[in-house]
């Protein structure tokens, strides 16, 4: 059944492909023909909406090797290429925007930047005019999204990176506009929200990412923020990673399954998904039926290419069993890199058999 947003164009089905880090793009941050090739697979296999991976918006937020970029028109004529691909499929196109910052490895950027001084990794608390232009170069990197043909951006406030940084009290010790209390943690989001409905097409998409625990989170807090998102309505879906859609809350104060305190706040026209280990189709059918609108599929779309239209054929589908074998990934469409990075989550690629003896 499609799913229409307040802005752009209606998902076909209730599957968006997780924004997934796969290692696969030129170190300058251009894409690879390995990274489109994945993720123009999975719009030929049914997906409502195709998210890139996280893709940074400054060079200094990058956050692994053979990360998209988003942060220089150098980008364009791969991002243009992309979303004319994945279109052309049948499947929205969003570009997850992303700033890694303090967890930026040095060898990559040379001097990670975070909210505040952060001796356990050496990075620098950016000055007030930093902060404004990392919240410009969130909108910049949108409007260059939109320029490459893009229906929409997510915002990746999620895991850490740099806004769950300033959503954090532990790693937030800004004692300007933009730290103390919750409002000023978060107002490099909601400015960014801002920006870019201001700046980008009326029919632009927009979604934001959030977690809501680990990473100096508090799941109060962000559930009073989420509660605030969707209140102004400015976006178009509301993404909650959850590592595991079962799972209870780490902070003891909460005895209810964590999913319950994003599905139960007033959503107005703003649509609400959810990610964490949704690997059978039973799973996602779950998820529905307790009030979120959509699902984001991350290891269940590396397994499959085509999940939707095997849930499609068959409600009761499951996944392929794990482990499986870098043959199988790369007839999955995944290039080298990808394929290097699953090898290291455990018991997800078969050991390789060894060399016969006789050799």
């Amino acid at each position: 059944m499609p799913l229409t947003f307040q802005h752009g164009p209606a998902m076909k089905n209730r599957f968006m492909l997780a924004p997934l880090t796969n290692l696969q793009s030129r170190a300058d941050g251009v894409l690879s023909d390995d990274e489109f090739r994945w993720l123009t697979l999975r719009a030929e296999g049914g997906f409502g909406l195709v998210m890139t991976c996280a893709a940074h918006v400054q060079r200094v937020g990058q956050g692994f090797p053979g990360q998209l970029g988003a942060f220089g028109d150098e980008h364009l004529e791969g991002l243009t290429r992309l979303a004319a691909a994945i279109k052309a499929k049948g499947s929205i196109a969003a570009l997850q925007m992303h700033h890694a910052g303090i967890r930026s490895p040095k060898d990559l950027v040379g001097q990670p930047v975070g909210p505040s001084d952060d001796p356990e990794t050496g990075a620098r608390g950016l000055t007030q005019a930093e902060v404004e232009q990392l919240r410009e170069d969130f909108v910049a990197a949108a409007l260059r999204a939109e320029a490459a043909g893009f229906d929409g951006v997510e915002i990746h406030g999620a895991h850490g990176y740099v806004l769950t940084q300033f959503l954090s009290a532990e790693t937030n010790r800004r004692e300007d506009r933009y730290g103390g209390s919750l409002e000023n943690r978060a107002r490099i989001i909601f400015e960014i929200i801002d920006g870019v409905r201001a700046r980008c097409r009326p029919d632009f998409q927009l979604g934001l990412r959030l977690s809501p625990e680990r990473f100096g989170l508090r799941l109060a807090e962000v559930r009073e923020v989420a509660a605030e998102v969707l209140r102004r309505g400015k976006i178009d879906y509301l993404d909650m990673s959850l590592w595991d859609i079962a799972k209870q809350p780490k902070e003891e104060a909460f005895a209810e399954p964590l999913i319950s305190y994003f599905t139960g706040l007033d959503r107005g026209a703003v649509r609400l998904g959810v990610a964490g280990k949704i690997m059978t189709a039973a799973q996602a059918a779950g998820a529905l039926d307790a009030g979120c609108d959509y699902v984001l599929l991350g290891r269940a779309a590396i397994l499959h290419h085509d999940y939707p239209e095997q849930v499609r054929r068959d409600p009761g589908f499951e996944p392929t069993a794990l482990p499986v074998t870098a043959d199988y990934l790369r007839r999955e469409g995944l290039g080298p890199a990808f394929i290097g990075y699953m090898q290291t989550w455990p018991g997800f690629v078969a050991a390789e058999p060894e060399a016969a003896a006789a050799e």
